[in-house]
Order: structure tokens, then sequence, then C-alpha cells
């Protein structure tokens, strides 16, 4: 019998934002597959679980991933975890699945945070329709990508990085107007911080200061 592949939703900032659940399989698992080994081990090492891990991110998953399937063929279950939120979102986890799917291996979810999910039922926008891209194309495809999405009458979600925040709010300035936005840093962490308005105003307020940390931009959808 081969073993189950486990996706684990981990907390995106506090570490008590996880289910009993996910401890529970955490702690069972035989082997723990995470995108940053050091960060997962505070987190296992916080609720004293101690297994094996190995590491499993974008640079590594096409090499890493048959690994897991033979771990797996051979009876061994395996938790999949990222650095933080939901595996799969914005984040390493799609090629494993497949992959076990295809060899009839059972894939379990351990739900649990997801950053964008948490900005977005605080935003104040409207939350019955929405559509998430995850991070913009960094270079090229990126202004494209953005005026194919100001069309959209749904509440647009992306990521973006603290290195790229202003420029992203500059290019909705240009390329949806004075749309309402929110900006949601930090989400869940000490410096949790979110501003809501008009794009030009949450870009004066966000370009005041020097950015940092992660961010979830809300951006409301056209008007019909």
């Amino acid at each position: 019998m081969p073993g189950t592949l486990y996706i684990v939703a981990t907390p995106i900032g506090n570490l008590e934002d996880i289910t009993y659940r996910a401890l529970k399989v955490l702690a069972c698992v035989d082997l723990v597959a995470a995108e940053d080994t050091r960060k997962t081990k505070i987190l296992l090492d916080h609720y004293g679980i101690s297994k094996p891990m190995v590491s499993y991110f974008s640079y590594n998953e096409r090499r890493r991933t048959p690994q897991l399937i033979r771990h797996l063929e051979e009876g061994k279950s395996v938790a999949l975890v990222s650095d933080a939120g939901t595996p799969g979102i914005s984040d390493p986890a799609h090629t494993v699945v497949v992959a076990a799917l295809e060899h009839g291996i059972p894939v379990v979810p351990i739900p649990g945070p997801a950053a964008f999910v948490s900005a977005l039922i605080v935003s104040g926008l409207p939350t019955n329709a929405f559509v998430f891209e995850g991070f913009l194309p960094v270079k090229k495809g990126r202004a494209t990508k953005l005026a194919q999405l100001k069309e959209e009458t749904r509440t647009v979600i992306l990521y973006e990085s603290p290195h790229r925040i202003v420029k992203t709010l500059e290019q909705v300035l240009e390329l949806f107007g004075d749309r309402q936005v929110v900006v949601a840093r930090e989400m869940t962490k000490k410096f949790e911080e979110i501003v809501r308005g008009p794009v030009s105003a949450v870009l004066k307020e966000i370009s005041s200061r020097s950015p940092r940390g992660e961010y979830v931009v809300l951006i409301g959808g056209k008007p019909r």
C-alpha cells in the first residue's frame, strides 16, 4: 500500500494559527518536505515535533518530486509544507500533487491559513466574486497582465514584494484610474497593517516610508 501525501497549511505569521489536525499530521508522518527547512524547524520546535525533513522549493521541485514519490510508493507518509500558508497558493505543490495522483497515491488536504483570504475578508471590498492572480510577472508581461485585469468586475487580488509595491501601485493608478484599493502588510504578524482608500491616497501612504514585509494588494472591480 502506498503512503499518503498530505498538503499541510501552516501559519502565515502567528504560530497559534495552526489547526490541531495539522499538528497531528506533522507529528505522525514519516517525512516533512518543506519549502524552507529552517523556517519549518522553528514551527516544529515550537510544538515539540521532531521529524526528518527535506527541502522542496521552486528550483528543486522537478528533481525532488521523484524522490518523494519513491518514499510514498514504499508506504511512507509525507507532509508537504510551504514557508507560510497553504502549499500550492503561489508556492510549490502542483508538481508533486500531479505526480502522486498519476501514481495512485492518496493526496489529502489539511486546510488552514492563506494570506489573500485573510486580507480579503477584512478588506471591505466585495467578497462574493474575486480573482486571485498571485505575483505579477517581474518584468516582461507585467503591464500587459495589469491591462487585462483592469477590465475585471470582480475584486482583484495580488501578492507583491516590498521592492515592487510602490511600482505596482503606480501602475494601478495609471491603468485603472483612482480605483479603491486595499494594501495589507504582514498579515497576522506583529506589524500587521491594512491601508484602505483610493489608490492615489494609498500610494502616498505606502511610499512615504520604506516598504517592508510581504504585501497583499486588493483592487476594487471595474464598476458595471
